[in-house]
């Protein structure tokens, strides 16, 4: 398969198929009326994505808890604007279109028909599946539009993004030298840039005051978010409005780092894909009226296993 033999593609798989619904028209319907437009849009963004980098391996890795308790405990207003329910034990209920939810079981049905594994954990996020799998492996290629996955960036061990923000037709490979151009910053130090910079989107209020470029300039000088923080304690390095800032919002990073930071050594079975069920996974596409989108992934995930087999033997990826 080329420079890409022995990727790992791993899935932000709840983001892709938000991005499929929203993306692709309504108007796709099955035969019973039900609307198919995520379950289709996945499909053939699998379809994009095989074809473009050639993976060994897809895992779609699942959120299991969209909002874990234990991260709400740190930073209550975590995730919390995107809340309809709350339930005691179990995962809150997430805010989404009725028509997306009923979407969910069809799009997890045919990935198993696909051979793609679906991978959660209890109490963790789909981001914590990918760390977990990400720091095992080699040649690693994450799909997400989650800019908080650039922390696992690793041009060593060849681990990289593939960024969907501004769309499949635009797709971005986002390695260390991106992150550096960027934000000034290494990949390394993503998590700390983003503790301090803060995520409306995910209800983290950052450090009020320090935006990007603070933030950016604050670890060119001194390394990590620890080193900036006895820094500002002792007004050293920074100016004493800065230094301020930092020290005033102590209460949010002592909980903040570990909200941000995705988990990289979960308990969890390596992964095993299945050779996909031609036969069945077009008779549950005709019977959900996304003919067209499986046969485009299934012929794009059979070419990949055709290169494989003609170019190699297939080992598992190298850990490390």
């Amino acid at each position: 398969m080329g420079e890409n033999a022995g990727r790992l593609m791993l899935l932000d798989t709840a983001a892709l198929y938000f991005r499929a619904f929203f993306g692709v028209p309504d108007r796709f319907r099955a035969p019973d009326g039900t609307s198919v437009n995520a379950a289709r849009g996945l499909l053939d963004m699998i379809a994009r994505l095989t074809e473009a980098y050639e993976p060994d391996r897809i895992i779609a890795c699942w959120d299991d808890d969209w909002r874990p308790a234990w991260r709400v405990d740190l930073i209550p207003t975590y995730k919390e604007h995107r809340v309809v329910e709350e339930v005691a034990g179990a995962p809150d209920v997430e805010e989404a279109p009725d028509a997306l939810r009923a979407q969910v079981p069809v799009i997890r049905e045919y990935l198993g028909l696909l051979g793609i594994p679906v991978v959660g954990a209890a109490e963790h996020e789909a981001d914590d599946v990918i760390g977990t799998l990400a720091t095992r492996h080699e040649h690693v290629d994450v799909v997400t539009g989650d800019r908080d996955l650039f922390q696992l960036i690793d041009d060593p061990a060849d681990v990289r993004i593939i960024y969907t923000a501004r769309g499949m037709s635009n797709l971005e490979v986002v390695t260390g030298d991106v992150v550096e151009a960027k934000y000034g910053i290494t990949a390394g130090q993503y998590a700390d840039f983003a503790t301090m910079r803060g995520d409306a989107s995910d209800g983290l209020p950052g450090v009020k005051g320090v935006g990007d470029k603070t933030a950016a300039a604050l670890l060119q000088q001194h390394g990590d978010l620890g080193a900036i923080r006895q820094a500002a304690a002792a007004e050293a390095g920074m100016t004493p409005a800065v230094a301020k800032k930092i020290v005033a919002a102590a209460d949010y990073l002592d909980a903040a780092p570990r909200v941000v930071a995705v988990a990289r050594d979960l308990d969890l079975a390596e992964p095993v894909p299945g050779v996909p069920d031609r036969t069945a996974a077009e008779e549950f596409a005709e019977r959900w009226g996304i003919e067209s989108s499986m046969r485009r992934a299934l012929d794009a995930l059979a070419q990949g296993a055709l290169n494989d087999a003609e170019g190699r033997s297939a080992p598992p990826p190298a850990t490390r």
